[in-house]
């Protein structure tokens, strides 16, 4: 954070008229600061005004607003004024607010705007990016961004899961029903966006929102924001940001969405020996604001057929993998449902991917299903009840989550968490986890430091075995820009098993510690930040009887980063493994129980700047490997020749060779998208692995009438590749129609 001192000088600074640009000095002094937090003043529309969302700030309101031009850079240079000029209003009236943002550039024709389709990444783009934390309690929020091409992206704000990250992160599944439009000219661009209240959950009775703005200016790999510029803040640091004023007198209305849907499939299997079928169905999403800070959602005859498929993954290591859910309803509000914190994903009390998918991850029908997730007091809840059909041999089920976390102080809280897993129709028991974590932290450490500690102990009683079925685990963390270090320990009991969540194994202890020093080389006309040290060490024992399982060590010799958004690294590792067990790696090999392996690897790795119209990346990694030796070698290549059309090509190479054998794998993937406009895109995701050997394809069509309005076009097809010819397995086609009501 600023100092009193460095506050007083800025302020002085952009008093001298022209200081920075021309007529700056009297648009910034409309902006109020106090402290060090800037604060904007929302202008109320008078009875009858009305804003139309065309891109232009031509309205009378805009031009009596009070603007705020005051953005620093966080990157490259840092706490100095943004090189482009930048002007947020914000008008509301009861039912909408709408903020209005005006985004010079002294080169107009270097503005980079090719990604069209909604949440698509902007990474490579010119993008404005808002922060909205409409309790101003630092804890949740909203954020949103768009481009120059009108390109729309928003996500929920969720505590970060660690792995050096600290604040919030974004939950991409929330999609807010909302409108933005953009207009190109020859002084840069200009966003008029329209955010209805009834999208957001807020307190009525809050005398200020938290806000943040960001901008970024692409081609100078520029990013520079209105407040929390400093290394260790940025956008989605709560606590740094700054607050808008005079939002009062709004509603929500009822507070009531209702989301029919309406689809028609058909599939056909013949390579499983499956006949085809044609099916018509309907489905209902219900959305209610019991209070401003709670929603409830009930869901009947739920359908994914729009959901995109999985990223397929070659396993040669002795753990699960951890698949991410990419189903919206149960990702919506999925930062009310989270325990553990884990960095690496590898436990948690509630992994909603157990509910709805078969272990080998076909979709089971949703009967119907039900949340609240929301705030009271200083509590966050999250509740879940869901019933899946049964389905030929795989039983109907019941799934019960119930998450209750309790605030304190400004970063921390105590929380609980119970799951319980019910199979309908046998004999089979019920089963329970329950869990209790704590987290301790804050931003503001020696001034502007991040430091966190988090604790969390779950039991697994399933009424088959009655002891060593805990989970518990500890984790400090200390993620700064130019120091991170962090350290977890985590133990997994034999018998440990959350019916409703994940684990990576079982049996083991494990410690892994971090840390990294992360120097900005002053000056360096080529060289931004250079990244050396512990990127990771792993030491593992059993649980059972304590012996040495596994101890590992991962340096980064050399991570550079350049001004220009390229990066090369070199990363060496060293591991020591003895196998508790029959260890089945690939290719019909097994390691045996009780061998000990020794090996070194050594990965090299370069990547160009995305904004490139062609970029991509390139690894190569070797070494010995168990009892022989492994090359690994994975390409990235992008394409982006128009705005609109983008392809990303992937492969990913091994060769294992041991004493006991030897084989390859190779995963190869083609996305290729063609975005119309920010409303309606095709995407084609196109895999092949040769462990399964399956080549998929899935051809998706999404037309957005207006937000909340979809119409969806989905085509699926599986074939097995038999050595000299491909079979089709199965092939489907769902066309999707969903409708929202606001009441």
């Amino acid at each position: 954070m600023l100092s009193c001192s460095t506050m007083k000088h800025w302020l002085a600074f952009l008093l001298i008229p022209g200081s920075v640009f021309p007529g700056a000095a009297s648009a910034a002094s409309q902006v109020t600061v106090i402290g060090d937090t800037p604060v904007l003043r929302a202008l109320r529309l008078e009875v009858g005004e009305e804003i139309t969302i065309d891109g232009s700030l031509d309205e009378d309101a805009w031009q009596r607003g009070e603007p705020t031009t005051d953005f620093r850079q966080s990157e490259p240079e840092t706490g100095t004024p943004a090189t482009e000029r930048t002007e947020i209003r914000v008008v509301f009236n009861s039912d909408i607010l709408y903020i209005g943002v005006e985004l010079y550039d002294s080169d107009p024709n270097g503005l980079l705007g090719n990604q069209m389709v909604r949440d698509g990444a902007l990474s490579a783009d010119d993008r404005f990016m808002w922060m909205l934390d409409p309790f101003y309690d630092q804890t949740s929020g909203y954020f949103f961004e768009i481009n120059p091409a009108g390109a729309m992206g928003d996500a929920q704000l969720v505590p970060a899961q660690g792995g050096g990250g600290f604040g919030m992160t974004e939950n991409r599944a929330w999609d807010g029903i909302w409108m933005a439009q953009v207009t190109r000219h020859d002084q840069g661009w200009t966003a008029e966006i329209e955010i209805p209240f009834r999208t957001l959950n807020f307190d009525p009775q809050a005398q200020a929102w938290g806000a943040n703005f960001q901008r970024t200016v692409r081609r100078k790999n520029e990013e520079s924001l209105w407040s929390g510029w400093g290394l260790n803040q940025g956008l989605l640091s709560l606590p740094a940001a700054g607050r808008i004023e005079g939002i009062n007198g709004v509603t929500q209305g009822l507070g009531l969405d209702i989301k029919p849907y309406l689809i028609g499939t058909y599939t056909d299997s013949p390579g499983r020996d499956i006949g085809s079928t044609t099916q018509g169905d309907a489905g209902l999403d219900i959305f209610y604001n019991l209070t401003p800070q709670l929603k409830a959602n009930f869901t009947l005859n739920t359908d994914f057929a729009q959901t995109e498929v999985d990223d397929r993954q070659v396993n040669l290591t002795r753990f699960r993998l951890f698949f991410p859910e990419k189903r919206d309803f149960f990702l919506e509000g999925a930062g009310n449902f989270d325990f553990s914190r884990d960095p690496s994903r590898n436990l948690s009390a509630f992994f909603s991917r157990r509910i709805g998918l078969t272990e080998g991850g076909q979709p089971q029908k949703i009967d119907y299903g039900g949340k609240l997730t929301g705030s009271v007091d200083n509590f966050d809840l999250g509740f879940l009840q869901v019933r899946t059909a049964r389905a030929g041999e795989v039983l109907g089920e019941d799934f019960t989550v119930f998450r209750s976390k309790r605030r304190f102080l400004s970063e921390s809280y105590a929380g609980l968490i119970y799951t319980r897993r019910a199979t309908r129709e046998s004999n089979l028991p019920d089963r329970h986890t329950i869990g209790a974590d704590i987290q301790i932290a804050t931003s503001r450490f020696q001034g502007s430091q991040n430091l966190r500690f988090v604790g969390y102990y779950m039991k697994t009683p399933n009424g088959v075995n009655d002891g060593d079925n805990a989970a518990y685990g500890v984790r400090v963390d200390y993620p700064n820009d130019r120091w991170i270090f962090n350290t977890f320990y985590r133990v997994i009991q034999r018998n440990a098993d959350p019916a409703v969540g994940f684990l990576d194994g079982n049996d083991y202890r494990k410690l892994t510690p971090r840390i990294q020093f992360r120097p900005r080389p002053s000056n360096n006309p080529w060289v931004r930040q250079v990244t050396m040290g512990l990127l990771r060490a792993d030491f593992f024992t059993d649980d059972t009887e304590g012996k040495w399982v596994e101890r590992s060590y991962y340096f980064s010799l050399a991570d550079v980063s350049f001004h220009s958004g390229e990066r090369v690294s070199v990363i060496v590792s060293r591991t020591y493994e003895q196998l508790q067990r029959d260890f089945r790696i690939g290719g019909g090999i097994i390691l045996p129980a009780g061998s000990e392996h020794n090996y070194s690897r050594y990965r090299f790795s370069v990547s160009t700047a995305a904004r490139r119209k062609i970029s991509g990346g390139a690894n190569a990694t070797f070494g010995t490997f168990y009892s022989g030796h492994r090359r690994e070698l994975s390409a990235d290549l992008n394409l982006r020749p128009r705005p609109g059309l983008f392809a990303a090509l992937s492969a990913s190479f091994n060769r294992v060779e041991l004493t006991e054998g030897s084989f390859s794998t190779k995963t190869l993937r083609a996305v290729i998208n063609a975005q119309f406009s920010p409303f309606m895109s095709i995407s084609n995701n196109i895999q092949y692995d040769s462990v399964s050997r399956i080549l998929g394809w899935q051809f998706r069509f999404r037309w957005i009438l207006t937000p909340g309005n979809d119409i969806y076009l989905v085509w699926l097809n599986n074939s097995l590749d038999s050595g000299d010819r491909l079979t089709t397995l199965d092939r489907s086609l769902a066309t999707k129609l969903v409708y929202t009501h606001r009441f």
